[in-house]
């Protein structure tokens, strides 16, 4: 499907047989937990977590297996505590191919750092974004949020390749945010969490106020790096205008965790990209960088001279 969007004016259109969306890798790492006599449980986990990402039907749409959004999941276990509890950080990765090259442009490169959950060696893996409490919070939570993340790939695959197509997910991923797991020591899903966890990223982008966020997604991919192909200064050139109208949703709304979400991952690429511009736009994009991708600051400042 993602290859005939750009194809076929991003209609979304596509034939030949159904597939499932994701070609997701999923590793499970649980050095810090597990002994030689519990580590099959961990294996029969990754594969549990495999079959649930790639066997599911995630949307509507129809993929060829050439065009399944390529996702890396990575569960590290960082805590064993009552019997068959979990906690652990999740490392979220997805790539976004571009138009007539094989390299995959970095669209999301997230580690959520507090996911507790219950896991039973062949539990069923249940998911229903309407219904992700269940009768076991604990139990229910690792597939809420796997769910959750599943759909923010999603929304953001969509709105890099057509004009605010990823709301319906974005939408998804809220409800998730809504129905979340609640009880002992399951967090993330609720604002007074953080500034930066799953409420205010599903937040951020299904504010009415940060239509700018989903346009920059489209204005960086379809009409940035897809047009390099044809032609690299107007492309750069879209670019630099996706950038742009980051700086001015920063101007007003300071902090966003959208913000912050979009540069992550991507400092090579624009390092990249905007070393070979002329030097007013190589300056103009290095002093945006340097204001919105803090963490990357030093970077931007000293390649982008």
């Amino acid at each position: 499907m993602r290859k005939l969007v750009f194809l076929i004016a991003l209609t979304f259109m596509a034939g030949g047989s159904i597939a499932q969306e994701l070609n997701a890798k999923v590793s499970v790492i649980a050095s810090q937990v597990s002994s030689t006599t519990d580590r099959k449980v961990f294996q029969t986990l990754q594969t549990a977590l495999t079959n649930f990402l790639n066997g599911r039907r995630w949307t509507q749409d129809t993929y060829s297996q050439q065009e399944k959004i390529v996702c890396n999941f990575l569960l590290n276990l960082t805590e064993a505590g009552e019997p068959n509890v979990y906690r652990a950080m999740l490392g979220v990765q997805a790539g976004r191919p571009v138009y007539n090259s094989s390299y995959l442009s970095p669209i999301l490169n997230y580690q959520d750092n507090d996911v507790t959950f219950k896991y039973v060696e062949f539990q069923q893996l249940d998911f229903n974004e309407n219904n992700v409490s269940g009768s076991d919070a604990l139990a229910s939570n690792l597939t809420a949020v796997i769910g959750y993340y599943v759909y923010i790939i999603l929304g953001l695959d969509y709105d890099s390749f057509s004009p605010r197509g990823g709301d319906q997910f974005f939408k998804k991923a809220q409800t998730v945010v809504g129905n979340a797991p609640d009880g002992r020591n399951i967090t993330g899903w609720k604002a007074f969490d953080g500034q930066r966890n799953r409420y205010w990223l599903a937040e951020n982008f299904n504010n009415s106020r940060y239509t700018l966020l989903h346009d920059a997604y489209y204005m960086y991919y379809r009409l940035g790096l897809d047009k390099m192909y044809e032609d690299e200064n107007d492309g750069r050139q879209q670019v630099l205008n996706a950038l742009n109208s980051l700086n001015t949703l920063n101007a007003d709304n300071r902090n966003l965790m959208g913000l912050y979400f979009f540069f992550l991952g991507k400092s090579d690429e624009l390092v990249k990209m905007f070393k070979k511009a002329p030097p007013q736009e190589r300056v103009q994009a290095s002093e945006i960088l340097q204001r919105l991708d803090i963490s990357n600051a030093n970077k931007y400042k000293d390649e982008l001279k």
